[in-house]
């Protein structure tokens, strides 16, 4: 199995579990990961869904 990776930064997890600080995501109908940092500079477009094109 494939280590998570960020979907915005291309960050690598170092295991192959999602750390507990990333988020998952789900844009049209695919599941996204997004690292600790790309989720922190990001919150308010996180919680008011949009869509990470619109970031």
């Amino acid at each position: 199995m494939a280590s998570a990776t960020c979907a915005l930064c291309g960050q690598q997890a170092e295991s192959e579990d999602v750390p507990l600080t990333w988020v998952t995501s789900v844009e049209d109908g695919r599941k996204l990961l997004y690292c600790d940092r790309c989720a922190r500079e990001n919150v308010r477009n996180i919680e008011g869904k949009l869509d990470s094109v619109y970031w």
